[in-house]
């Protein structure tokens, strides 16, 4: 069964935010958060945006859902 690695997946959102030029008070501003912390937690794989937060930021980094998503084979 497919899982997704959160670790792996929170890497792979920094590396498109690098590529992208998108800086994490920018996608706080957009997600109309208060604070960062939440993105700070995707970044350290420690949680996942919401499916909401999810389609915003494949849009923010010109990408795709799935190619935002690390899964791994359990």
């Amino acid at each position: 069964m497919p899982m997704i690695n959160m670790k792996k997946t929170g890497a792979n959102i920094k590396m498109l935010m690098k590529l992208n030029n998108i800086k994490v008070i920018q996608i706080q501003d957009i997600l109309g958060f208060n604070t960062p912390q939440a993105i700070y937690k995707w970044l350290r794989g420690e949680s996942m945006p919401t499916i909401d937060n999810m389609v915003i930021l494949a849009t923010l980094l010109n990408t795709t859902i799935d190619n935002i998503i690390i899964t791994e084979m359990i």
